[in-house]
């Protein structure tokens, strides 16, 4: 990447679900330099990036707009449903307390819309802080409920991975 764009120059990175796709989305100010596949011969140390991206991913393009471009890719998951990654009880009892207290919807639109993952962790990172400053209102060890719930999140993470 900074090979192609340059030292210095900046490019955005965007992840996202496109159905039960991974989308990965690489932005940058250069829309005249088009990413091209090509074959490098032997040990040349550039020109695979984009063989590789095509060698690994479902589909992939570039989207020119203006003087700046995006170049995107998708990759297969194993995801039955755009949503599968959500199937826990946990996650689901999650993002319904982030529903309500009003966190899982973007404020001051006619239609709401559901929080980015960025904006759900920041939401979700709040809301943690203030239930240990409840905790803490009412005579309960913040520290401890803190040690507490990292605890069981591990057990929880390590029965999903034995699952």
């Amino acid at each position: 990447m900074i090979k192609h764009v340059g030292v210095g120059v900046s490019a955005c990175l965007a992840v996202s679900m496109n159905g039960s796709h991974l989308r990965i989305e690489v932005s940058d100010p250069d829309g005249h330099r088009l990413p091209t596949l090509v074959r490098p011969a032997g040990l040349q140390e550039w020109g695979r990036g984009m063989a590789l991206v095509d060698g690994v991913a479902a589909r992939w393009g570039v989207i020119v707009r203006g003087v700046s471009k995006t170049t995107w890719c998708e990759l297969t998951t194993d995801l039955q449903s755009a949503d599968g990654h959500v199937a826990s009880e946990q996650v689901a009892k999650a993002e319904a307390l982030l529903g309500l207290c009003g966190l899982g919807e973007r404020l001051g639109r006619s239609q709401p819309r559901r929080l980015s993952v960025k904006e759900a962790a920041e939401a979700a990172t709040g809301l943690i802080a203030d239930l240990l400053l409840w905790l803490r209102a009412h005579g309960f060890d913040a520290d401890e409920a803190l040690d507490r719930a990292q605890l069981l999140f591990e057990v929880e993470s390590e029965a999903e991975e034995v699952a």
